[in-house]
């Protein structure tokens, strides 16, 4: 990223208006990594917020939000900036306010006037040894939010965390249970939407101790071991690293989708603790995509109220071994399209072969190097092709108007007329109108005129 103009106006006017415009915050430190950013942080010395937001809004649209501090959204020419002032005025020292910063990273700044780098805290060298240090631990522990800040800036940005980090990390610990549970997953979505690699900052929550504090249904994935020939890379937890890593490789760039992905790659295999056996030397977990949706139900709950994404999910998961089950089945008999069409209006297929291709593939190379994920690509095809005849989800061919026209009343024996019906539809044993009524007069009689359903 680069100062655009727009900003570099914006700044001008303000000096001119007696205050001292600086970038800071994370807005800095992806300056100095050439990553861009979206979010634009500017903070103003020595020019209180009444007398800022006119010189604001004679530039652009703005809009004032904030309580302790006062925070000015601005929209100019399509871009869009926030400003703040300190809390007290008489605080116009950056080395005052970057105190109040949670890690080193983000503590610095830049004089957009002069273009000078201000870091108090050692940021820059933090940034070149990519080390994760606290800039004041008395002020650190006021948001224990920062912890989880912390986990997601480890794998983001391949952060390592020194011992007095760590420490401090754990003494926060207790207080994470208290945070609301919008926080905390707004967090957890930065760390699996934005790294590359989400394995890195869900092995620092383990080692600091979050997720046993937090997570319980991943803190059990731990120590449960699985077949060596089938997963080499060792129990449930490492298995689950891997796969939300190849997870984060078949992301599409759509929010929903890829969070919706992420965190059923994260949830898959809740259902293995509760389903282990050991059976002729080998670790079995039969039923435990189906017992993994209660758990991953569970564990959604706590930390989000966004149901679609929760449906999605617990879906995903327990489906998430059916395209190599159909495949299987494909291998020894013909797959009928209706066990395809079922499958489609329980989870979102094409979401579900990635699950799948990360689930395959996140096992290690030594088991996968060099192969496809064949199962995922041939349900694609089938589903596409049935997507291609308008046949994947049809409209039932039967309505109740039909039924009506045939003398019969809603009612129970209505609606499981129309199920059977429907039924035989996808499995493409009724293909029209015509068959759906003959079948339905052959299974019905009328005795003193009342129509009564005679099938099973």
């Amino acid at each position: 990223m680069k100062i655009s103009e727009t900003l570099q106006t914006i700044a001008t006017r303000i000096h001119q208006a007696g205050g001292i415009p600086v970038l800071v915050g994370g807005t800095v430190r992806d300056l100095l990594w050439n990553i861009e950013s979206k979010d634009i942080d500017v903070e103003v010395f020595e020019l209180p917020l009444e007398k800022l937001l006119p010189v604001l809004s004679e530039l652009g649209k703005v809009s004032v939000v904030g309580q302790s501090f006062g925070v000015i959204k601005v929209r100019i020419n399509g871009e869009e900036f926030d400003f703040s002032v300190t809390e007290n005025i008489s605080a116009t020292s950056f080395d005052e306010a970057a105190n109040r910063r949670d890690f080193t990273i983000n503590a610095m700044g830049i004089d957009l006037m002069t273009g000078e780098v201000l870091d108090p805290s050692n940021g820059t060298l933090d940034l070149m040894e990519k080390t994760l240090r606290v800039v004041n631990p008395d002020t650190f522990i006021e948001d224990p939010l920062r912890v989880l800040r912390g986990v997601q800036f480890s794998a983001r940005f391949g952060l390592s965390l020194p011992e007095d980090t760590i420490n401090l990390f754990r003494s926060l610990l207790d207080e994470l249970v208290e945070l609301p549970k919008e926080r905390v997953f707004g967090e957890l979505k930065k760390l699996l939407l934005k790294a590359e690699k989400p394995s890195i900052g869900l092995q620092v929550a383990k080692d600091v101790g979050v997720i046993r504090k937090l997570f319980p249904e991943l803190h059990h994935l731990q120590g449960v071991p699985q077949d060596p020939k089938w997963h080499p890379e060792g129990d449930v937890w490492n298995h689950t690293l891997l796969v939300v890593d190849e997870a984060a490789k078949l992301k599409c760039g759509d929010e929903f989708q890829d969070l919706c992905l992420m965190l059923a790659a994260l949830c898959h295999d809740f259902g293995k603790p509760v389903t282990i056996k050991r059976i002729n030397e080998r670790w079995i977990f039969h039923g435990h995509a189906e017992a993994g949706e209660e758990l991953a139900k569970g564990f959604l709950e706590r930390i989000t109220n966004e149901k679609e994404v929760l449906a999605k999910v617990v879906a995903l998961v327990g489906k998430h071994l059916h395209p190599m089950t159909l495949f299987h089945s494909e291998q020894q008999q013909k797959v009928g399209n209706g066990a395809i069409r079922r499958l489609s209006m329980k989870v979102d297929i094409p979401l579900l072969v990635k699950l799948a291709e990360a689930d395959h593939f996140g096992r290690g190379e030594e088991v996968t190097r060099g192969t496809r994920f064949e199962a995922g690509e041939w349900l694609l095809k089938r589903s596409e092709m049935l997507n291609m005849d308008n046949t994947l989800k049809p409209e039932p061919i039967l309505q109740g108007r039909h039924l009506i026209k045939l003398g019969m009343e809603p009612g129970e024996t209505f609606g499981n007329i129309l199920k059977q019906v429907y039924e035989l539809q996808l499995d493409d044993r009724i293909t029209c109108l015509e068959e759906a009524l003959e079948w339905v007069k052959n299974n019905l009689a009328f005795p003193g005129g009342q129509a009564v359903f005679t099938g099973d």
